[in-house]
């Protein structure tokens, strides 16, 4: 049994795969790889590596797809998206579809593997034993070890990251959050100027959980100085 860290890498330029391999392994990784997306999601499925790097156009199907069906099987390990160059839209959708990351190709390695690095360390970090079963407020239910949310009921799909917000903001309910801190913990880089990654995901969580988006009640805004959940 190896305990190597293993990459899972969908990606089907044939050059940048190779390239990625050898650099992984030269890292001290162990490295599957898939040239198509139908490939590439059985063997996540199957290989449960602890991590993905997907490129988001492959043949059969397409990096979306599978980010999103991995999701929907409770699959949560982190996944870094591959995108090209100005594909704004796709990587916004990618991300509310549960990837956790995003390189815009070309990109430096040395950049790429502090990525891994920051995922797989919150990967380590992210278990919720400290959590008790489930917690409620208004009609909706969080049950942290089960990784569920439902409200009125029925089951939210909520991506990775959106659910470790969730519970992050959850576990320190009362306690107005910066940007910068929830950056930091949530995601695991320090913060750069002009960000708007935790606002995007505050609103995806706003229009999940509260009746009225507009007029949150569980999760506020603290003008000036960032957000703040509250039963």
């Amino acid at each position: 049994m190896t305990n190597k860290p293993r990459i899972f890498v969908i990606e089907d330029e044939e050059g940048l795969l190779i390239t990625l391999q050898d650099r992984l392994e030269m890292e001290g990784y162990e490295v599957i790889t898939a040239e198509n997306g139908n490939a590439g999601y059985a063997l996540a499925l199957e290989k449960q590596p602890d991590l993905i790097i997907l490129d988001l156009m492959l043949p059969g199907k397409s990096g979306l797809d599978i980010c999103k069906d991995l999701r929907q099987e409770k699959v949560q390990l982190p996944i870094i998206m591959l995108t090209a160059k100005g594909q704004i839209v796709d990587k916004v959708v990618g991300l509310k579809l549960g990837a956790d990351d995003y390189m815009e190709k070309p990109f430096e390695m040395i950049e790429l593997l502090a990525r891994i690095e920051v995922q797989l360390r919150k990967r380590k970090n992210d278990h919720y034993e400290a959590y008790p079963d489930q917690v409620s407020f208004g009609d909706v239910t969080v049950y942290f070890k089960k990784g569920e949310v439902l409200k009125g009921g029925e089951e939210l799909t909520l991506s990775s990251k959106e659910f470790q917000l969730l519970c992050f903001l959850i576990n320190h309910s009362g306690i107005i959050l910066s940007r910068d801190q929830l950056l930091n913990e949530v995601w695991g880089y320090e913060a750069m100027p002009y960000t708007r990654t935790v606002d995007v995901h505050i609103a995806w969580l706003r229009q999940k959980l509260e009746d009225n988006p507009k007029k949150p009640r569980f999760i506020t805004t603290v003008h000036g100085r960032g957000y703040k959940f509250q039963k």
